[in-house]
């Protein structure tokens, strides 16, 4: 593994984002479109067959019985109206799932590109909300407003081409005032936009904020603050209420100012065709218009405005997809930190090896520089220091969890077994949390491990035995013993190079020697660590020693 790669790519704008999860599931989305189109052809094979019929039962004095037959063909149409329309929801809802699941997938592909390191930096509850609120919230977009995009192009035309056959006076005035509502749109849409990119910041916020006074909860009781704490909470979520009600009221007004100009539209249609049919109105073909005809285009006049009502009324989808969008980019275009590729070192019995590399984040001035180790299969390495020398983001760079600035890094095997002070443990059984570092180890790997670790006595006396639960951050151990459930997740493992940074802090002196014990075993086994520490008695054990000092790793004969 070289060092990072300062070639610059082109940024994912969440337009361009969201047009790339809408070209995956193109044929689908292109075929939700399609049905609703058809679904429009049919309300117009129904409107104009309502309108003849009417014509002919009225003014042509024309028998019922005598129409069966035509009554039978709206029928038809009505039947197939309904079979079009949920074609275009099946196909609508399962692109739209689709795409979600997908963007899901990349969006947790890429917080792993990106590394221990960088989660480090970030609080859980944002991300969770945005790999679950945010991602829901392209339901709309894909699921209506897309497809809804392509009808609003392809069926006002088809119905102003009918109408334009029976009077293009009508079929002129559909054309000029229809630009009004998508000019409208716009204008709403701006606003809508940047409502709920605000709204969906506000909701990370509150996320992170909630968890962290939960998390926190029982310092600030200790301390006597759980009051401000409510009170902070309570704030927190009152800006949210007021970012939400902005959002509604401005998707209100829109849907009643594009309401009003369609309806004024169509008002100004039938005062055409009333006045028409008095006969006032005498130029073009209005001395020819008839029932069938002027009650033709009044009644298509509606369903001309109805796809771009439709489109208004999800306009806010589209506002709420691209505020996510906005959201989401910015993960994806931070700079991966984890390498893509390791190369292996040329030399025999070599386990990893560290060639002039720097260490240190991108930006910032380097904790470490020109640093070259060559660790040797079986080796125990002690690395010390003072606080902020290097010693943790270099174990990031061994372990794989970071690339280097320069230079080049180079290991055995892919992989890597990571053991620090504070051990991530998951709520679930002491099984579940054991074959996070192996899925496949049975009871008795399970068992041997645990006893190997210094807690089989813990688990002979716990009734559930591998069932038993430990909630989340070890709640029902003691520090010891999650750092001996830690111990045995590794001896489960069978990475060849482990790398623990801290594993004894905070630690009693049972529990120490419990853990020194594993390093000498691992040791005999064929392992190789490399621990960052600041206890004498894990220095004494190892058999090479490195010290971070002045921005130099340095090794100190032992």
């Amino acid at each position: 593994m070289s060092g990072r790669d300062q070639s610059e790519e082109p940024l994912i704008t969440p337009r361009r984002w969201l047009h790339m999860l809408a070209r995956r599931e193109r044929n689908r989305l292109v075929g939700a479109a399609a049905c609703g189109v058809l679904a429009g052809v049919q309300t117009v094979v129904l409107v104009v067959g309502l309108a003849w019929l009417i014509d002919q039962l009225v003014i042509h004095g024309r028998s019922p019985a005598e129409l069966l037959p035509f009554f039978g063909g709206l029928a038809l149409a009505v039947g197939l109206r309904s079979l079009f329309q949920w074609g275009q929801e099946v196909l609508s809802a399962e692109a739209s799932l689709r795409i979600r699941q997908f963007a899901r997938a990349e969006l947790l592909a890429k917080i792993a590109k990106l590394g221990p390191v960088w989660l480090t930096q970030r609080q859980s509850g944002a991300l969770a909300t945005q790999a679950v609120e945010l991602i829901d919230a392209l339901d709309g977009y894909f699921a209506r407003f897309y497809p809804q995009l392509r009808i609003v192009v392809a069926l006002p035309l088809l119905i102003a081409c009918v109408v334009g056959w029976l009077d293009y006076l009508v079929a002129i005035f559909l054309l000029l005032s229809a630009p009004l509502i998508p000019l409208f749109m716009a204008l709403v849409g701006m606003g809508a936009e940047r409502l709920n990119r605000d709204q969906f910041a506000a909701v990370s916020r509150l996320s992170a904020h909630f968890i962290d006074r939960v998390r926190g909860m029982t310092t600030l009781q200790l301390f006597g603050h759980t009051r401000s704490a409510q009170q902070d909470v309570w704030y927190a979520t009152d800006e949210y209420r007021r970012l939400s009600m902005r959002t509604l009221r401005l998707a209100f007004l829109s849907s009643a100012v594009l309401e009003f100009f369609a309806s004024v539209a169509i008002a100004v249609v039938a005062m055409y065709v009333g006045f028409g049919l008095l006969g006032y109105i005498d130029y073009g073909p209005s001395p020819s218009l008839t029932l069938f005809t002027g009650l033709a285009v009044l009644l298509l006049a509606p369903e001309f405005f109805q796809p771009l009502r439709t489109l208004s009324q999800h306009y806010h989808d589209r506002a709420a997809a691209l505020g996510a969008a906005e959201s989401i980019a910015t993960i994806f275009n931070e700079p991966a930190l984890v390498p893509h590729h390791i190369a292996s070192p040329q030399a025999p019995g070599v386990e990893c090896e560290l060639a002039s590399i720097s260490v240190g984040y991108v930006g910032r001035t380097p904790t470490l520089q020109a640093v070259s180790m060559t660790v040797c299969v079986g080796d125990v390495v002690a690395i010390t220091g003072e606080s902020g020398s290097g010693k943790s983001s270099l174990l990031a760079i061994l372990a794989g969890f970071m690339a280097p600035l320069s230079g080049e890094y180079r290991r055995r095997s892919a992989k890597v077994a990571w053991l620090d002070q504070s051990p991530c443990l998951i709520q679930g059984s002491m099984a579940d949390n054991l074959r996070l570092a192996n899925p496949e180890a049975n009871e008795a790997a399970m068992t041997d491990a645990l006893r190997r670790a210094g807690l089989g006595a813990l688990l002979e006396a716990l009734p559930a035995g591998l069932e038993s639960i430990v909630g989340e951050r070890a709640v029902g151990l003691s520090g010891g013993q999650a750092q001996r459930l830690a111990l045995a997740r590794v001896y489960l493992s069978t990475a060849p190079l482990v790398v623990l940074d801290e594993p004894t802090a905070n630690l009693d002196a049972s529990a120490e020697l419990a853990v020194i014990q594993a390093l000498l075993e691992w040791a005999k086994e064929g392992r190789t660590l490399v621990i960052a520490t600041h206890h004498p008695a894990i220095v004494h054990a190892a058999t090479r020693h490195f010290v971070c000092e002045a921005g130099k790793l340095n090794e100190v004969s032992l």
